[in-house]
């Protein structure tokens, strides 16, 4: 016994001798962090494709050290490094789809670490305006569900707005039956977002059937309604448990363990520049309504070599039957195939608008 309490005391001093080193190349990695913010005058603080690469590097050269931590940890610990650095450069604004504890939030705290102001839109509607405006410095909107599909009023609202996308997140989705009940059998209801609801339909059935399933705004705005009633659950991430001071009755209770939603991040200034493996950009055109004509818009994308990973189609509301199309696509808008298959579609398409060409979510996230 005493070997061991020597030997971890003498492992305890090597860890105050590394924490020592820690801190003092943090210090200085804030202190050239804050000379390049001076370098930068009134350039973008914010640059995802550099945080992107940054992060990739410093998970490859872990994995080269035979390190412990796993890359997802790298990651969460480097993006606060650099959300408390970027912090020096410039204080920062980011507007989300609120209330806190929604996953929209969990998603601008992934892009963008703990060192910026936070703003909670009621509506995705609320979330756009406050960064075209400039009440925000960048915006963070859900676009899809891997089970639900697609958030069809950020796809409509992309097409019109001023911004451009710079980032795209993607969140694991784990709902948990949160409540001030004692046990299962004291509630009366269950309310969530309609989305959450119908990603936990089989395990409500299995272990709550027949009581009444109350649709929210969002999550965050369930738990918020259940701080009130002790006879309703709501269903939302771990966080809004801890915000708004309840018990959670069951975790992970979604129905598909693999379920995601992925989010973007909105600018108003274009990423410059994403190496081609590491890139993705998304698309809106509109194309006759003609036979053959979608298949002749997309042909350049096969014919240069470019991979296709989403289309989605939206109605033009023309009054008739006509849509518009949204695409994302493997590489980088300024990439040689890439911009000669664009140019191309041009051809054929009365518009297109390329709505952001930017770094791919971290796998590891």
């Amino acid at each position: 016994m005493t070997e061991k309490t020597e030997q971890i005391a003498r492992l305890r001093e090597r860890i105050d001798a590394v924490d020592d080193q820690l801190v003092a190349l943090l210090v200085e990695r804030a202190s050239l962090a804050h000379d390049v913010g001076v370098a930068k005058g009134t350039a973008a603080v914010y640059r995802p494709e550099r945080e992107r690469a940054i992060i990739e590097r410093v998970i490859e050269k872990s994995r080269a050290l035979g390190a412990r931590l796993d890359g997802a940890s790298l990651a969460r610990i480097y993006r606060e490094i650099m959300s408390a650095c970027r912090s020096l450069e410039k204080p920062m604004r980011v507007a989300y789809l609120g209330p806190q504890g929604t996953f929209c939030e969990m998603a601008a705290i992934c892009a963008f670490g703990h060192g910026v102001q936070m703003l909670a839109g009621p509506s995705i509607d609320e979330v756009f305006p406050a960064a075209e405006t400039g009440q925000v410095d960048y915006a963070v909107v859900p676009i899809e569900n891997s089970a639900q599909g697609t958030v069809t009023r950020t796809l409509d609202l992309l097409i019109r707005t001023s911004l451009c996308i710079v980032g795209e997140v993607n969140v694991p989705v784990v709902h948990n039956l949160m409540s001030h009940a004692a046990s299962l059998s004291d509630i009366k209801r269950v309310s969530a977002h309609p989305q959450a609801l119908a990603q936990c339909r089989n395990w409500l059935a299995a272990h709550l059937p027949g009581v009444e399933l109350v649709p929210a705004a969002s999550n965050a705005k369930a738990a918020q309604a259940a701080q009130t009633d002790r006879s309703m659950a709501a269903i939302a991430a771990a966080r809004a448990a801890e915000l708004y001071d309840l018990t959670i009755l069951a975790s992970a209770i979604q129905d598909d363990a693999r379920n995601r939603t992925r989010f973007f991040v909105l600018g108003k200034t274009p990423v410059q520049d994403v190496p081609t493996r590491l890139a993705k950009t998304s698309i809106w055109f509109v194309c006759a309504n003609v036979s053959g004509g979608l298949c002749q818009v997309l042909e350049p994308f096969k014919e240069h070599g470019v991979s296709m990973v989403k289309l989605e189609s939206r109605p033009a509301r023309t009054g008739g039957w006509d849509y518009t199309f949204y695409v994302d696509i493997e590489g980088f808008e300024k990439d040689a195939n890439v911009r000669e298959a664009l140019d191309q579609m041009k051809q054929c398409t009365s518009v297109l608008k390329v709505l952001g060409s930017y770094p791919k979510a971290v796998d590891v996230v």
